[in-house]
């Protein structure tokens, strides 16, 4: 009996699962067939050059939102590469102006990146005339053992050139030029073998050299763009070199561009001085020769490199007032070497300047150099009362050797007046010292001692506009 049941049990099952394998469009709703993949986006590759040498600093949107935090970008600086989804981009240049104001000065405009391209866009010309310059590629790699470059025209200011790319220390007499490029155009990407070479540049059809890179090397898998841009640093030539990586950018600057220095005798109580140049006995140009208190030198055009400097009496060498200061110049670079402090205490106080003018405001730097004057504070008012205004820099201490400064403050055109008084206090210690400003001058005011010492302090404008 027990086997009959089971095997009825047996039978039962069989039944029931042979049901559900053949009726299942009465009982199983059928897998839905899944839907396709959409593609994976194509990327596009988009860099993003400031070559306008008189435009302010820059923010770069896209779609209205800052593009991968390109905020600030100053002349002279690439992005670096930027991956983006391929189609349409509505791109805006702005230019930051004084008084923390933004306004567009490329845009917006719409753009539309393929996939596998590259996108070098240049904002080129000058603020009257600024625009757009747009160089697309195809996205490849450099061949082993080589580098790739691309070479742009983007000095507003310089004319229709030839421009020679040989190996170290060729006869240019004998050698072709590489391209003849006008301001806006470009070469094709070139491919060379990976090693040294040289970059010369002359006006088109001549053969005098107005730029020379002396020996550039050019790493195996190198893929760069060099734009000629106008130089705003040291030196005679009218352009630097930008050269853009994947990951950023930097500067080739003239072989002989050296680098630009100014002497300034801020010691109140002190005596004039012979300014001299790694032991030399002689002072190595006539502005550091008999400087005297609230003199300058103008700036001197030297050699980059390191130096050691002396600071002796004019009136009798063998007193040394300050023995073997180290200075470094970089090339391309423009300085300015503050002599200051009491006579006991002298010491050298270096600032870098940065003087390029700007088509939209004038630029001020403010040098804290009054050892008596204590702590400070700062006034930049429209008018010469200050009685409600806030100090546009506050507690200001009197440093030594590094000396405090403002750094550049970039203002308007107009009428201005500096007020410098003790920190917490309303009452003038100097000033109210109007400034009239147009755009494109750059000043340092640079706060000293009485002469022979102690106070009232004084001020001492240089004019930073003539490197």
């Amino acid at each position: 009996m027990q086997g009959i049941t089971k095997l009825l049990t047996i039978s039962m099952m069989t039944a029931a699962l042979s049901g559900c394998w053949l009726d299942d469009d009465n009982s199983t709703t059928p897998a839905p067939t899944p839907e396709p993949e959409p593609p994976a986006p194509v990327s596009s590759y988009v860099r993003i050059t400031h070559a306008v040498s008189d435009a302010p600093k820059v923010n770069i949107l896209a779609n209205d939102s800052i593009l991968a935090e390109l905020e600030n970008v100053d002349y002279q600086v690439s992005s670096p590469w930027i991956t983006l989804d391929e189609g349409k981009y509505t791109i805006q240049v702005d230019a930051q102006l004084p008084m923390n104001t933004q306004t567009p000065v490329i845009g917006p405009a719409e753009l539309t990146f393929a996939g596998d391209k590259t996108y070098d866009i240049l904002a080129v010309g000058t603020v009257a005339t600024i625009e757009p310059l747009i160089i697309e590629n195809d996205f490849s790699q450099v061949t082993a053992g080589n580098a790739r470059v691309q070479i742009v025209h983007g000095a507003a200011n310089a004319p229709m050139v030839d421009i020679y790319v040989t190996a170290p220390g060729d006869d240019l007499s004998s050698a072709q030029a590489l391209a003849t490029l006008s301001f806006k155009e470009h070469t094709a990407q070139v491919e060379v073998s990976a090693g040294d070479y040289q970059v010369r540049i002359t006006p088109a059809g001549s053969q005098d050299v107005v730029f020379d890179s002396g020996t550039v090397s050019l790493s195996d898998g190198l893929d760069a763009m060099v734009t000629a841009t106008d130089n705003v640093g040291a030196g005679t030539s009218p352009v630097t070199l930008l050269l853009s990586t994947a990951e950023s950018s930097s500067l080739i600057w003239d072989a002989d561009a050296g680098a630009h220095l100014r002497v300034v005798h801020g010691v109140a109580d002190g005596p004039a001085v012979d300014v001299l140049v790694n032991n030399n006995s002689t002072p190595a140009a006539p502005g550091l020769d008999g400087v005297a208190f609230l003199q300058q030198s103008g700036y001197l055009p030297l050699a980059d490199g390191d130096y050691l400097i002396d600071v002796a009496a004019d009136a009798d060498n063998s007193v040394v007032v300050i023995d073997d200061a180290p200075l470094m110049l970089e090339q391309g670079a423009i300085y300015t070497a503050i002599a200051h402090n009491n006579l006991a205490n002298i010491a050298l106080g270096v600032l870098v300047d940065t003087p390029r003018p700007l088509a939209t405001a004038a630029k001020v730097r403010i040098v804290h150099a009054s050892p008596n004057a204590g702590r400070v504070d700062i006034y930049v008012t429209d008018s010469d009362d200050i009685s409600n205004a806030s100090a546009a820099f506050s507690d200001i201490p009197f440093s030594s050797p590094e000396l405090a400064n403002t750094g550049y403050v970039e203002l308007a055109e107009g009428r201005y007046y500096v007020t410098v008084t003790p920190a917490g206090s309303k009452e003038p210690a100097i000033g109210p010292l109007a400034l009239d400003l147009m755009a494109g001058q750059a000043f340092t005011a640079v706060a000293l001692d009485a002469t022979g010492g102690g106070l009232p302090p004084q001020v001492l404008l240089l004019d930073d506009s003539q490197p």
